[in-house]
């Protein structure tokens, strides 16, 4: 028997015990959606038919992975896929139309993604602006930019570089992109540094409470900035996803990512008032998304609905998030 402490602990009621809300909701949505779908459609249940889910998930997924560092600190960027896009551009037109090395255009658009990251997370540290107005406002700048350096036309005649990530293998009968195992790999390496280094915890301590990890001796204004700066990079990854799954640099992508984005972090459990969350736990959300989303196209429902019911999953998710919150 383990030796009593000098003071009473209250015991903790069956409520306490139960696995939190933002844990087990997603991975039993993610069940509950899997097993209806494969009743609708014989095609759902297939490993054809997963690999599909994951390669339509990759691209949100890693911009999620940005979006999801960004929220944890209590942020969030609005910018994600437009900044995205020109990236995307910028790698495509230094290619096709500079002539330049494929992989140094390739690093050149990831810079242009990065240094909207540090943008962002400047404005946001140096003169203590809103994360939402000021990404707000990169994400109309991206989308600008994009239209003007791009003339408002598709790049196609890619470099074999650019669409790398599109190429496939086959384990079994099933074929898989390269892309899907880079999306992995990424999100493993940054649930490593998030649970095992210490940067990694203190982002969450940044989030959790600002002035207190302040007071630890966290340089807060430096983790923020370096977590945009980060996030913008994986944007850039993004991005040359993106082209290796079209072959084309398109203008007009990433319009719809922004939300996207947010709606993989909060389905994975991952709170908005941040200092709380899992990255494994983003991958699920977008994982669930993706499911959705394939079952009702597969069951032939309209795509109007698909947007509903992600509408629906959203707002429950944070539900969730509040009544976890509140338990704790």
């Amino acid at each position: 028997m383990s030796e009593q402490s000098g003071t009473t602990q209250k015991p903790r009621s069956l409520l306490d015990r139960l696995p939190s809300l933002t844990i087990m909701g997603p991975l039993v949505a993610l069940l509950l959606a899997v097993v209806f779908f494969s009743f609708q459609s014989e095609r759902f249940l297939t490993g054809q038919n997963f690999s599909l889910i994951l390669q339509q998930i990759s691209v949100v997924a890693v911009l999620a992975i940005g979006q999801t560092l960004i929220i944890l600190t209590a942020g969030i960027d609005l910018s994600v896929g437009f900044v995205m896009a020109l990236g995307t551009m910028v790698m495509a037109k230094f290619a096709v139309e500079l002539g330049m090395p494929p992989l140094l255009a390739i690093l050149c658009g990831m810079a242009v993604t990065t240094a909207f990251g540090f943008l962002n997370g400047f404005l946001i540290t140096r003169f203590k602006l809103p994360p939402f107005i000021v990404t707000l406002g990169t994400m109309n700048i991206a989308f600008a930019l994009t239209q003007i350096y791009s003339r408002a036309q598709t790049v196609s005649g890619l470099p074999e570089a650019h669409l790398f990530w599109g190429n496939t293998f086959k384990i079994g009968e099933t074929v898989f992109t390269y892309g899907v195992v880079l999306m992995i790999v990424l999100y493993l390496l940054v649930w490593f540094f998030l649970s095992e280094t210490a940067p990694g915890r203190h982002l969450y301590a940044v989030g959790n409470n600002p002035e207190a990890a302040r007071l630890m001796g966290i340089p807060t204004q430096r983790v923020l900035l370096l977590t945009y700066t980060i996030a913008g990079f994986f944007y850039g990854i993004a991005g040359w996803l993106l082209i290796s799954r079209t072959s084309v640099a398109d203008p007009n992508a990433g319009q719809t990512e922004n939300l996207e984005t947010i709606t993989a972090v909060v389905l994975g459990g991952t709170s908005l008032f941040g200092g709380r969350g899992m990255i494994l736990g983003t991958l699920l959300g977008a994982i669930i998304v993706g499911v959705f989303r394939n079952g009702l196209t597969l069951t032939g429902v309209s795509s109007v609905y698909q947007v509903l019911i992600t509408g629906i999953l959203v707002i429950l998710a944070v539900t969730a998030d509040q009544l976890s919150k509140r338990r704790s």
